[in-house]
């Protein structure tokens, strides 16, 4: 079942991504080739995670994730006040917080 999930980075920002095998692609963005992005933040840090019935659903819930404001996805990752990632709560499929639902066109 595939994933979706949020990576601190070093510059304290959140990257959004999908995967169906999480540690995998973790591995791949902390050695530089998963994401032109993230490859310029390193070292980054799983923060949440959450497991999604198909890679469709994934896709869909990357998207509104990554639509979200700033606020709104550290507000999702339970950590508003830290930027650096000391505290790392929701991580993991069984703690991952609940998002409200909304359609995507």
């Amino acid at each position: 079942m595939p994933f979706v999930y949020i990576l601190r980075c070093r510059d304290g920002s959140l990257y959004t991504g999908s995967a169906k095998d999480v540690a995998r692609r973790l591995a791949q963005h902390a050695s530089g080739r998963a994401s032109r992005y993230t490859r310029s933040r390193l070292p980054v840090t799983l923060v949440w995670t959450r497991r999604v019935r198909s890679w469709s659903r994934a896709l869909r819930e990357e998207r509104r994730i990554k639509a979200l404001t700033r606020a709104q996805k550290f507000a999702i990752v339970g950590s508003v006040s830290d930027r650096h990632g000391s505290r790392n709560r929701g991580t993991g499929p069984e703690g991952a917080r609940r998002l409200p639902r909304r359609r995507v066109p």
